[in-house]
Formats: structure tokens, C-alpha cells, sequence
């Protein structure tokens, strides 16, 4: 819906949305692991002068089971203040929502009620597998152009999985984004540098690897997704290949730097093959081509193998599996999702070449399973897994499931979700909300967080 003005909720800088109103509710993706009753998103009261803080107020439920809800965001963002975007006018009111499982793409409109929102259009997997041949809906950004949606399969689910866009205001279907995709098959996640022409995207697996669970013998064969592939956003060509090499195993969640002018960013790498260590990687431009240095190695934990699941036991060792991180609207602070161990960790990354730890705090975990205050049920499974951060970077978010077929593996006994906030400490420093606990309604498991107005990983910007 177009507007008369821009939207009060875009920003042209990333300074600017740092000033921006606290947040007063979160839309978090619930999903049922049984795939035996619709998914949802829920509304989350996150106004602590609420009566209702820290409550789930709302949901929406899908009309089929089986999506998998996992990733979702706007039909518009700060970008619509690009030179170059046209469309100006266009509303923050949309979220769009794929089943990574069905591939079904799902509107809903957050107004005039962002308490209730509702379901306005439905595009079923036959429409964008002939308009777009994709399939497996991963990422969605908002783009100065358009929508930006990712898939990590060709509409039979094999490789090569990529983007396409959907029109701002009809959410019609255009098509496939890439001209030239050079050696990219494996797809994850994408993001771009507005300032540089750049996009970058990372890799997992192709559904035949992942919707099962991960497969034993293509992790420890190398074959799930190693690579970054770099391209020309406008002329829409891949332009560089850098492989992280045979140890190196998932490279998942792409954070660039919010200030267009750098051009630099972090990606995690969920496992290393050698020694179950996990890693953040900063990619940078050095001369004419793009290059990465491992900033972060997180190492593994010795432990009991009694207390390990299966796929664990003979290694006698958690391994962190960061499975998410999230970088500051300042660029200064990044936090990092270990699912293993149930850390979350927040870095000073003002030095992006040289992360310095600033803040730690546990929850969860395979085999410390932390509790929280105001946890009633004690002892914790599941483990900081989606993170989402406020624009003004004093309140961070996360919950705790990874996949319906992933978690399982890792926590054998079952997830029970919950979501929990943390504040932060302006020069750096992290603490729990006592009082900020979702005890996650049984029968579906929280993934992704968005907040209300925008967030650090929901946006992108055209000047510093």
C-alpha cells in the first residue's frame, strides 16, 4: 500500500534507526515438528510496561500443515530510501512468510492491528515453481527493487537452489534473479553492501541432505555447503568463489556491516570436521577481489559421553554449532548463537579482524542445560539459537530450535521452546530480563524473531 509520505519506520542511516521507538511487540515463526497442526506466528508483547509482557498475545495460524515456518521478514524496509528505489511510498506493513518445507509463501498484514494480524494472500509452491523454478523458501529481504525471496532448490528440490523476486505492492511472482550464476549450486543464505553493488550468499545442502536430518556421511564427506559466492547485484552475475576449505562444514548466516560505506561483514561456519570447533569468519574487500580471515574460533567442550546423544558420543565433546549470529545497528557489537553449548556470546567487533569477547551468559545446552530465573521447569533443553536485536542495540532477543529433523539429533529428548531477552550494557555486557520468559506453548517450537517497526538483520541502508 502506498503512502504519502515514507513510512515513519524507514530510516536513511543506520544512525538514524538507532534513535528509533522501542520496539512493543515481536513476531516470532512457531512451527510444529510433527507437522500435525498448522504453523503460526505469534505476537509477543515485549513492552515491559505491559500487563501482558513477556506473553504471547496473539497468533496466526496457517490454513495447511507442514510449512515448516523458519525465516521470514517486511514487504519493505529503510532501503525504499535509496536513490535508486522506486518505490518511495511503500508501507511497512506486510510480513512475508515461506514454509521452508512446502515452499508455500504466505502475506500478512500486520495492520490496522499489530496485535491481530491476519493472512491476506496465500501463493501456493505450483505458481513460484513455474514463474520462478525454485522451490525450499529460505531468506526474504526487502530491496529497493522488490522483495527478495531465496530457495535452496530447483522446483524438484535438487541443486541449484538461488533468489527471486516478488513485486512490491501486488507480492506477484516475477522470477528468477540470477543472468549468470557461474559455479553456485548450494544455496542459504543472502545479503548484500547497497554501497558496493554487492551480494553475497552462503550454502547449506539440497533438501535430499537436510529434511531428514543431516546426513552422517556427506558432513564428515564434506559435501554439505563450504563456499561464499560474491555478485554483481545489479547486472545480477556471479562475479567470485571463495571455498573455506574440506574442514570447514556449514557456512550459514551472512551479517554485513549496516554502514553502506564498509565493506565488510561476518558469516558463521556452524563446524569444523578437525576438531568440532566453530568459527566467524570476516569477509572484507582487499584490492579488486573479496577475501575472508577466521576472526573466531569457538572450541568444543570435553564431556561425559554418557550425557551425549548419539551423534556426539564418540567424539566425547559438545560442539558449540553456532547456528546464528547477529550484528549490531552501530556495527560495533556481534553476537553469536552457540546451539551446542547454550552460549551467547556478544564480541566487540568495532576491529572487525580482531574480535575482543565482552559479554557471555548460558542457556540450555546439550549437556549443561542452564536454566533461567524465571523458568519454572528447571533444567533447559534446546539453546540460543535465532537472535534478533532492537535497533538501539540495548535489548536482544532469541529462542531456541534449529529444525524439525536437526533438533532431534541434538537434543534427542525433545525441545521444549522458549524465547528470552537480554539487556545489554552500553559499553558492552549482556545480563538476562528476569522477568522476560516465554514459556513456549507446547506442540510448536520458536524460530525466527522480528520486531515490531524493524530489527538489525531486517533492513539495509543507502547512506552511513
Amino acid at each position: 500500500m502506498a503512502t504519502w509520505r515514507p513510512d515513519p519506520s524507514f530510516y536513511p542511516s543506520p544512525r538514524m534507526a538507532a534513535k528509533a521507538p522501542k520496539e512493543t511487540l515481536a513476531y516470532v515463526a512457531a512451527f510444529d515438528p510433527e507437522r500435525a497442526r498448522p504453523d503460526a506466528i505469534a505476537v509477543v508483547d515485549v513492552d515491559p510496561t505491559s500487563p501482558s509482557y513477556s506473553q504471547i498475545v496473539a497468533q496466526v495460524d496457517m490454513p495447511n500443515v507442514g510449512d515448516e515456518l523458519h525465516h521470514f521478514g517486511w514487504n519493505a524496509c529503510s532501503s525504499c530510501l535509496c536513490p535508486n528505489a522506486p518505490h518511495p511510498h511503500v508501507e511497512r506493513r506486510y510480513l512475508v512468510v515461506p514454509g521452508l518445507r512446502s515452499s508455500r509463501l504466505h502475506i500478512i498484514d500486520t495492520k490496522p492491528d499489530p496485535r491481530n494480524p491476519k493472512i491476506i494472500r496465500v501463493i501456493e509452491p505450483s505458481e513460484i515453481a513455474e514463474k520462478a523454478n525454485y522451490s525450499r523458501l529460505h531468506t526474504i529481504h526487502c530491496g529497493p527493487e522488490g522483495i527478495y525471496v531465496n530457495a535452496l532448490a530447483d522446483r524438484d528440490g535438487n541443486a541449484p537452489g538461488g533468489i527471486f523476486l516478488l513485486d512490491h505492492e501486488s507480492f506477484d511472482v516475477l522470477g528468477q534473479w540470477e543472468m549468470d550464476r557461474g559455479p553456485q549450486k548450494l544455496a542459504y543464505d543472502f545479503w548484500w553492501h547497497l554501497g558496493h553493488d554487492t551480494l553475497i550468499t552462503s550454502e547449506w545442502g539440497t533438501p535430499d541432505t537436510f529434511e531428514n536430518g543431516l546426513v552422517p556421511e556427506v558432513l564428515l564427506g564434506s559435501k554439505y555447503g563450504r563456499r561464499l559466492h560474491f555478485w554483481d547485484l545489479h547486472k545480477r552475475k556471479h562475479l567470485q568463489e571463495i571455498d573455506f576449505g574440506e574442514e570447514h562444514q556449514l557456512v550459514f548466516e551472512l551479517r554485513p556491516a549496516h554502514d553502506p560505506t564498509k565493506a565488510y561483514g561476518f558469516v558463521g561456519c556452524v563446524i569444523s570436521l578437525k576438531d568440532l570447533s566453530a568459527s566467524i569468519w570476516t569477509w572484507y574487500r582487499d584490492g579488486d577481489q573479496w577475501a575472508v580471515k577466521k576472526v573466531i574460533e569457538i572450541p568444543a567442550e570435553p564431556a561425559d559421553p554418557d550425557l551425549l546423544p548419539p551423534v556426539l558420543k564418540g567424539f566425547g565433546a559438545v560442539a558449540p554449532l553456532v547456528t546464528d549470529i547477529d550484528l549490531s545497528m552501530d556495527d560495533r557489537f556481534l553476537y553469536v548463537s552457540c546451539w551446542g553449548t547454550g552460549d551467547m556470546i556478544q564480541y566487540d567487533v568495532s576491529d572487525p579482524f580482531a574480535p575482543n569477547e565482552t559479554g557471555r551468559v548460558r542457556i540450555g545446552g546439550i549437556v549443561s542445560r542452564a536454566t533461567h530465573p524465571k523458568a519454572a521447569n528447571g533444567a533447559l533443553n534446546g539453546g540460543p539459537q535465532m537472535v534478533e536485536i532492537s535497533r538501539d542495540g540495548k535489548r536482544v532477543y532469541f529462542t531456541n530450535s534449529l529444525y524439525g529433523a536437526i533438533d532431534p539429533q541434538f537434543y534427542p529428548d525433545g525441545i521444549d521452546g522458549w524465547m528470552v531477552k537480554l539487556d545489554v550494557n552500553e559499553g558492552g555486557g549482556i545480563a538476562f530480563d528476569e522477568n522476560f520468559f516465554v514459556d513456549w506453548p507446547k506442540g510448536h517450537r520458536p524460530h525466527q524473531v522480528r520486531l515490531e517497526g524493524g530489527d538489525c538483520s531486517s533492513d539495509s541502508y543507502c547512506y552511513p
